[in-house]
């Protein structure tokens, strides 16, 4: 999984998931924008960790909840 630094996150747009309990509950965000990773993170803590996915094992993983799959 790559590494990124915290200042090429600077400039991140983050989304908040569509499925996301808007109550404060379990909220994940994800910024696009990057051709070869798919930042992830808990949007309760901005300033925490962050995953990194190959963009092609996130578009996958989309892909497969999108066609109803739970994974």
């Amino acid at each position: 999984m790559p590494r990124i630094s915290r200042p090429e996150l600077g400039g991140a747009v983050w989304r908040r998931s569509s499925h996301s309990n808007q109550a404060g509950g379990n909220c994940v965000e994800v910024a696009d924008g990057s051709p070869t990773h798919i930042p992830v993170r808990d949007s309760k803590t901005p300033d925490g960790p962050v995953l990194a996915f190959p963009a092609t094992s996130w578009a996958a993983f989309t892909a497969e909840l999108k066609a109803g799959h739970r994974i």
